[in-house]
């Protein structure tokens, strides 16, 4: 949607940010006017082991408009003291869909930029428009390099760097000790002007108490003289550009760029969640496919992955990449365990979650449900399934293991196994160790999926003995965990007692597939967190009475890991509310409407501030300013998964297959 940006000033500019993902972990993301504020903004943060190793190469461009002998600055950059130059002052409307366009205006000058990140390279194109007025304008651009990795900075250097000429318009950034080769290209003039440009500030790294002051270099100017109508291109790359070909898929992807029709009635929302869903699902070099846990710092995750299936894949009709993922992650399982996450700096996985191997099994029977592979299933999924069912009974790594009441305990020290997993050092901020009241009710759920598909596929006996086992399991549940006096579950339950926090985890018990709560204490408990923990924009993580509370996300890592999950709300958890609220409501149109008012707020938020993404968390306390990734996977996947199966009702049959995507041509070398 066009957005009319004069009422907002710099603050409001920079509270929003827009981000444009290229389909392999590559980016692109800045606030609304270009000051960058992360040091993970950037035109061209690149995957240089697809979809990690992440670089910033391209941070930003300086665009300057010369027109009637006047010169218009276009960049916006904040340096010690000052914010300079202040070309927000000619921005006058973004629009995010289906990539970043901006519209700044003159006197007697209009300039349109866009920006779009290839699908599959690491490559950004931008290009320039000149829409309006009646003479010519002179457009220069100057591109500034941080050539660094995500997590770093670059600070000035002693060593020549120069862009050496490959061709009349294609330039090279040699490689360095710290940097890959980098390549630009253009159709205007160049004119050579090496300099740094020094103390670029990132305020937002500052009030997050990391270092925000970078250095950045600048090969030199690209200039062009504009007639109106006229487009012009600016393209950097991790590879070797053919232009022409490089231009043709950017205008290609822009035509293409629709999400799938899930409805032919008009729902912005839902297209808007559609369109967010598919910057997430990502392709691991020549594996299959993999998501990212959220922009612009997270690596893919494993329990977003088993999590976001459903909403990410299923719901958008992918089904064939969903079996892929579910294949990889059976391939990846150690002693039942399966990988939590892939390691940003390219070392592969890691094995730090007691809760990955459950929520495998709940996406096996999710993707059975919207068409999944029969054969596959029964073939390659259950066997794995099986595995985990007989790792956990017996004891595995992790300190998961089965007691004798069929619980399931799981934890080691100092570190945190759950999805609740902030830690400073070896302090775990949120301690969960002993039996998780959202493990035992995947546990439950995962036995009775196993024991239902064991007997669809023909195996009886182990069907009964797993029934036995989960009957025993619920039994226990809901003996142990049941805290009368509070009306709820105990979040965690181990040798020292009882943990009488009121946490959203116990949700669980409710909204899967197979609940475990016994059903006459499920609507009290709904009730219970309805009122301590909803919240306009997400589940608190903990009752705002509760001594331990922090109601706001802010300060240097220890305060926000400390909030981290002691009180911040957190959209993804809405998901399985509105489930658990039309399980035991019905579907009938009253409680539609208020499942659709329980994810209003993060809706108008993804539309509105969020410019088309929905963050990792907001605040307990109101305002409930947004914090955490800037768009999360987790949040978008399970609000698009409520709305379209609790809110819209659209159910698998409903929905569209696509075809697996064919592989993305690699970048040629001209």
């Amino acid at each position: 949607m066009n957005r009319d940006l004069s009422a907002l000033r710099l603050d409001g500019l920079i509270a929003r940010e827009w981000l444009a993902a290229n389909g392999h972990g590559a980016f692109a993301s800045s606030t609304l006017c270009g000051l960058n504020t992360r040091k993970y903004h950037g035109l061209l943060v690149a995957a240089m082991a697809a979809p990690v190793r992440r670089m910033v190469l391209l941070s930003r461009v300086e665009e300057t408009v010369q027109c009637k002998g006047q010169s218009f600055d276009l960049a916006c950059n904040e340096y010690p003291g000052v914010i300079h130059p202040q070309g927000q002052s000619f921005l006058r409307a973004f629009n995010h869909e289906p990539f970043p366009r901006w519209a700044y205006q003159g006197d007697g000058w209009t300039i349109e930029r866009q920006l779009r990140p290839l699908q599959g390279e690491n490559t950004v194109v931008l290009s320039y428009t000149a829409l309006g007025g009646s003479a010519s304008v002179e457009l220069e651009v100057r591109p500034l390099f941080a050539l660094r990795g995500m997590h770093e900075l670059m600070y000035q250097w002693n060593a020549p760097l120069e862009a050496q000429k490959l061709g009349k318009r294609h330039h090279r950034i040699p490689a360095t000790s710290k940097s890959p080769e980098v390549f630009f290209a253009h159709d205007g003039l160049f004119t050579a002007q090496s300099s740094w440009y020094l103390n670029t500030i990132y305020r937002r790294e500052q009030e997050r108490g990391y270092s925000g002051l970078e250095d950045l270099w600048m090969p030199g100017v690209i200039r062009w003289k504009l007639v109106p109508g006229q487009t012009v291109h600016f393209i950097c790359s991790a590879e070797p550009i053919d232009y022409p070909r490089v231009i043709t898929e950017a205008q290609r992807q822009f035509e293409i760029a629709v999400p799938p029709v899930l409805t032919q009635k008009p729902d912005a929302a839902l297209e808007a969640l559609v369109r967010a869903a598919e910057q997430f699902v990502v392709k691991c070099r020549e594996k299959g496919p993999a998501v990212m846990s959220g922009y612009p710092w997270s690596s893919p995750s494993g329990r977003d992955a088993m999590i976001c299936l459903p909403g990410l894949f299923l719901v958008t009709g992918r089904i064939d990449e969903a079996r892929q993922l579910l294949l990889s992650f059976a391939a990846a399982m150690r002693d039942g365990v399966m990988p939590s996450e892939i390691a940003e700096d390219g070392s592969g996985h890691r094995y730090e979650a007691a809760d990955v191997s459950l929520w495998f099994i709940h996406a096996v029977g999710e993707y059975l449900r919207y068409r999944g592979d029969e054969l596959v299933v029964q073939r390659d999924l259950l066997p794995a399934m099986q595995q985990i069912i007989d790792a956990y009974q017996r004891g595995t790594g992790l300190g998961i293991g089965a007691a004798g009441d069929g619980l399931l305990r799981s934890g080691v020290a100092n570190t945190p196994v759950t999805w609740m997993d902030a830690r400073v050092g070896d302090w775990v901020i949120t301690p969960r160790q002993g039996k998780a009241v959202e493990i035992n009710a995947l546990w439950y759920n995962a036995l009775r999926t196993v024991a239902d598909l064991s007997l669809r596929f023909g195996n009886a006996a182990r069907a009964d003995k797993l029934n036995a086992t989960a009957e025993q399991v619920k039994e226990s549940f809901n003996r142990v965990f049941w805290n009368d006096e509070a009306g709820c579950c105990f979040d965690v339950v181990d040798e020292d007692g009882e943990d009488s926090s009121i946490r959203p985890n116990q949700i669980f018990a409710i909204s899967l597939a197979y609940p475990v709560l016994d059903g006459m204490r499920q609507r009290v408990v709904l009730e219970k967190l309805k009122q301590e923990l909803l919240t306009p924009v997400g589940l608190r993580t903990l009752n705002p009475a509760d001594v331990n509370y922090q109601g706001h996300y802010v300060g240097p890592p220890v305060a926000r890991d400390r909030a981290h999950h002691q009180g911040s709300a957190f959209p993804w958890l809405l998901g399985p509310l509105v489930s658990a609220y039309v399980k035991l409501n019905g579907r009938g149109e009253e409680s539609k409407r208020a499942a659709q008012k329980m994810l209003g707020g993060v809706l108008e938020y993804m539309q509105e501030q969020g410019m088309g993404e929905i963050c990792e968390l907001f605040d307990g306390d109101t305002p409930y300013r947004p914090g955490g990734a800037i768009a999360s996977a987790r949040s978008v996947a399970e609000v698009l998964r409520a709305y379209v199966e609790d809110v819209l009702e659209l159910g698998p049959a409903a929905l569209p297959t696509r075809p697996n995507p064919a592989p993305v041509n690699p970048v040629r070398v001209k």
